[in-house]
């Protein structure tokens, strides 16, 4: 019995690790892998640990196994997290990057802000934290990379 249940317990991470959310935090490496996939990129501005509404879309869509399933075949997933608590803190060289991303791509510092950007980091389509399921979510990103 016990061995059934670890098999089942190694089963459920390897099912959970297969359709995690792929986060890329380099906005070059981002770009190289939209590229060669040729997909678009998701650019996510969010304060992960201060913004209720960006843990609102985190949870609502970001986490969600739908969400994650239909990303890790249609989008590279780029993420510009500032968050506030020293517990939380980036490296100074992350915390830069997000800033260049931020002084390109949210100069109005919006949160939740999501930029949906071609292969080479041309801007498609911008939108944020709706109310939305992960299905309705995924349709208004690809109604902006249609257009």
């Amino acid at each position: 019995m016990k061995q059934l249940v670890i098999v089942f317990i190694a089963i459920a991470m390897n099912l959970n690790a297969s359709i995690a959310q792929e986060w890329k935090t380099d906005f070059v490496k981002a770009k190289e892998i939209a590229s060669k996939e040729n997909k678009p990129i998701i650019l996510v501005f969010q304060g992960s640990d201060w913004c209720a509404p960006c843990i609102k879309l985190d949870r609502s869509i970001w986490s969600t196994d739908i969400f994650k399933a239909y990303a890790k075949d249609h989008y590279v997933m780029l993420q510009a997290d500032f968050p506030r608590k020293k517990a939380n803190a980036l490296s100074p060289a992350q915390a830069e990057a997000n800033a260049k991303l931020a002084e390109t791509y949210n100069k109005n510092g919006i949160f939740p802000f999501v930029v949906v950007l071609d292969k080479t980091g041309k801007v498609l389509g911008e939108t944020g934290y709706k109310k939305l399921t992960p299905e309705e979510y995924i349709k208004e990103l690809n109604s902006l990379i249609a257009q």
